[in-house]
């Protein structure tokens, strides 16, 4: 995903833009392609955005570069129509069917952590990811390319006082359960069913004092190597698919 234009956004990469294809194809206005690529995975994208009636554009390298500024474009570049997504916790909360389950990161700066946080959040069913805006990066191109089209499927909501929304989330019933090195159960002693919101902190710092201190409960990740921490997509992976296996799948 790119430099917004008005009402129109780009995204690049085939993974983002395939998902657009996929859930929106009446949204894509237009996609550029890098014509010197002949290879098989590219004429399935073409083949595909030709079956959705999409206006395909011959481009080059060049071109595609300044486009969406990065050379890491895999030659497709899509100018899409923006997509609605809730924009509010009480939108989200009103509009889960069944338990919510929500993600809340808390200190994740490293738009590279947050891309692959998205793609994790999506594939485990998660209905929002919340982070706050003076200590979170927001979404860029380079999130969007590496969530691979969970940017544009689960919604990001940044909020101003991250405390305050896990009151808030707390109020709607919803169990709220953080991540830390130091706490007395692990993740797998734990009931993981029902409303339930779980929060990490960044990589090595953690969470937040405060906002350890407004969990219902803290868990931890048993560690059977030297390292101490994992990474922070990778831990919210193993918690989140945890949840879901405890959920049935």
């Amino acid at each position: 995903m790119g430099t917004p234009m008005g009402a129109h956004r780009l995204l690049f990469g085939f993974h983002a833009v395939t998902v657009r294809l996929k859930t929106a194809p009446e949204s894509v206005l237009e996609i550029h392609v890098d014509a010197s690529r002949r290879d098989a995975r590219m004429r399935q994208f073409v083949d595909r955005a030709r079956e959705a009636g999409v206006k395909l554009v011959d481009s080059d390298d060049a071109t595609l570069h300044q486009l969406c500024g990065t050379h890491r474009h895999q030659g497709v570049v899509a100018r899409v129509e923006k997509t609605y997504q809730a924009r509010t916790l009480v939108e989200v909360l009103d509009g889960i069917e069944g338990s919510a389950l929500l993600l809340l990161l808390d200190g994740v700066t490293d738009p590279h952590n947050l891309g692959a946080c998205l793609r994790v959040a999506d594939g485990a069913g998660v209905h929002a990811v919340i982070a706050p805006k003076d200590h979170a990066v927001a979404i860029n191109a380079t999130v969007a390319k590496v969530a691979s089209g969970a940017a544009e499927t689960v919604p990001y909501l940044m909020v101003t006082n991250l405390a305050r929304t896990i009151a808030e989330i707390k109020q709607h019933g919803i169990r709220v359960v953080g991540t830390a090195e130091d706490a007395a159960d692990t993740l797998y002693e734990a009931p993981l069913t029902g409303p339930l919101a779980l929060v990490l902190g960044a990589e090595g710092k953690g969470m937040r004092q405060l906002t350890r201190k407004s969990c219902d409960a803290l868990l931890r990740i048993p560690m059977a190597g030297a390292v101490e921490s994992l990474n922070v997509s990778v831990a919210a992976g193993v918690c989140l698919f945890e949840a879901r296996r405890q959920r049935g799948g």
